[in-house]
């Protein structure tokens, strides 16, 4: 029975994790005093998109058709890695949060390759931005997985926060809210969320992940936003393993707990997005040195 709750992960991030953009959206409407759109409204859209054909440019080659498709499968394998709700990985071994840490660079040197194949020069503005913050951000989630290791003592991710209880918050909460400070910056990053990049806006020349799929189109952009909410889903885990130290040892209370605690963070950022705007660009920097600097004082106050 464990063995195939092992895969429970993969399975319940493809299930629920585009759900958490329809939460997400639903919190934005209720502060702007709008109805807003139905909480399953991203899965009509990527079934729509699912169900279209493909417009390829002659000038594009194997590359970008082989990039969308190329990064679904890496961010599933990532989810193989990745511990929920008291389920342990699927693959969980010494060190696996490097490889977690690295599967997501490879997912986006996927993006940003098919995006320079179309040899569009908005599309390369786009991988540009994409490559250069992800430099500063990489760090900061390396950084503060290092702290969250060093305050468990271990460096496997099931291990890691399977340890993380109320007393271990009692024992090492600074570095904790530090590193959690840390993570939440580097999942606003990552997932292309406001105050560092704004999802909803069709201004090519502000965007940074969006312009990178302009080309893509049918099955191709479905399955670049299917990943992009799976990445949500996955660093979202991070941030919810520290928030929510819920281990009772039954599967079936945990697992709850732990969905319960994606679908609050989901609120939250629907919430910083309704109550910020957007950074400059050149403010995104001073973020996430600012993250990268909160994961070290973490893992040296431990």
């Amino acid at each position: 029975m464990m063995t195939i709750l092992k895969f429970a992960n993969p399975i319940l991030g493809l299930v629920i994790a585009p759900f958490l953009l329809g939460v997400i959206n639903r919190t934005k409407a209720v502060f702007a005093g709008r109805t807003g759109q139905p909480l399953l409204q991203p899965y009509y859209d990527i079934w729509k998109l699912l169900r279209k054909g493909a417009v390829y440019s002659r000038t594009t080659s194997w590359i970008f058709r082989a990039g969308p498709v190329l990064g679904l499968a890496v961010t599933l394998t990532a989810a193989l890695l990745m511990p929920f709700g008291g389920i342990p990985a699927a693959i969980a071994f010494k060190g696996d949060l490097i490889l977690f840490i690295y599967l997501f660079g490879l997912m986006r040197f996927f993006t940003v390759i098919s995006a320079m194949d179309t040899g569009s020069s908005l599309e390369g503005m786009g991988a540009s931005r994409e490559v250069t913050f992800s430099a500063m951000s990489e760090p900061a989630l390396l950084i503060g997985l290092a702290a969250i290791a060093k305050c468990t003592g271990y460096i496997s991710l099931t291990q890691m926060f399977s340890s993380v209880v109320p007393e271990l918050w009692l024992r090492s909460g600074p570095a904790l809210v530090l590193a959690g400070v840390a993570l939440l910056i580097v999942f606003l990053a990552e997932n292309c969320r406001i105050p560092v990049d704004d999802p909803n806006t069709h201004l090519e020349l502000t965007m940074i992940h969006e312009v990178m799929a302009l080309d893509h189109g049918g099955p191709d952009f479905g399955f670049i936003l299917y990943s992009a909410a799976l990445k949500m889903w996955l660093l979202g885990q991070i941030l919810i393993g520290i928030a929510v130290p819920i281990h009772t040892g039954n599967v079936w209370l945990d697992t709850p707990a732990a969905i319960a605690g994606m679908l609050l963070l989901a609120v939250v950022v629907g919430v910083i997005e309704s109550s910020m705007a957007r950074l400059r660009l050149l403010h995104v920097p001073q973020l996430l040195i600012g993250a990268t600097t909160l994961s070290v004082l973490a893992l040296v106050l431990r």
